[in-house]
């Protein structure tokens, strides 16, 4: 079986359940315009991308889709600062370094030497990945500098709080390692299955993309609060 276009008669009937969880929350006085507000940017969202990757995969420029990683690295370090108000400004540079040194060599080998990439730039295969590793990386490092702030307001000297920091911001990376293929079956593996990709091709990506999303966020995080604690050292 392989998967193909689907008619938006038919997608829309997958909005049926969707309505009535906010006819759920319209009747229980619940934030109702916010979900409308979010599916409207969903959907928005979702079908400007597709416009946008069609262009890009048919690109043949690497400053093209070396502009586009630069604009996906830059606007997830600024949201990964998002819960430290004040000091957003203040950390970018370190943000946006931390989550280059660890998710561009990373990227980089699992294109080049893993999947062994031909271009380089091979936009259909490095922009998918990059979004995965940035957005993934992002996530640990907003709980990492949220924790790490909190515990030097409560007094912690800045090597217990950066410990506390990383431990917390492993938790959800290691708990997905123990989870995929008992609890779940990650979006990347579901869909190759789907598209009539053998599972055990399927399974050998997904190792990859595990392996490369825990890489790239646990050393996107160590940076972050190494380079951190240093700056307010001096």
């Amino acid at each position: 079986m392989t998967i193909g276009q689907i008619p938006l008669a038919q997608l829309a009937l997958i909005f049926i359940p969707v309505a009535l969880v906010v006819a759920i929350q319209w009747r229980w006085s619940l934030a109702y315009r916010n979900t409308l507000y979010g599916l409207s940017r969903m959907v928005v969202q979702l079908l400007a991308v597709g416009y946008v990757l069609v262009f890009l995969f048919e690109s043949e420029s690497p400053l093209t889709v070396s502009a586009v990683l630069f604009v996906m690295i830059t606007v997830s370090s600024w949201i990964a600062l998002r819960p430290l108000g004040e000091s957003r400004p203040g950390l970018y540079w370190i943000a946006l370094l931390s989550i280059t040194a660890g998710c561009i060599p990373v990227l980089m080998l699992a294109t080049q030497l893993v999947i062994d990439v031909e271009p380089w730039y091979a936009p259909h295969y490095l922009i998918p990945l990059a979004g995965m590793i940035f957005a993934n990386s992002m996530n640990p490092v907003s709980i990492a500098g949220e924790r790490y702030q909190a515990e030097l307001d409560h007094g912690h000297n800045p090597e217990k709080a950066r410990y506390i920091a990383m431990q917390t911001a492993m938790i959800p990376l290691v708990n997905s390692l123990m989870a995929v293929g008992l609890v779940s079956l990650p979006g990347m593996m579901t869909g190759q299955v789907l598209s009539g990709v053998s599972p055990l091709i399927a399974a050998r990506y997904q190792i990859l993309v595990m392996c490369m999303l825990f890489s790239a966020s646990g050393i996107s995080v160590a940076c972050f609060l190494h380079l951190w604690g240093r700056r307010s050292a001096h």
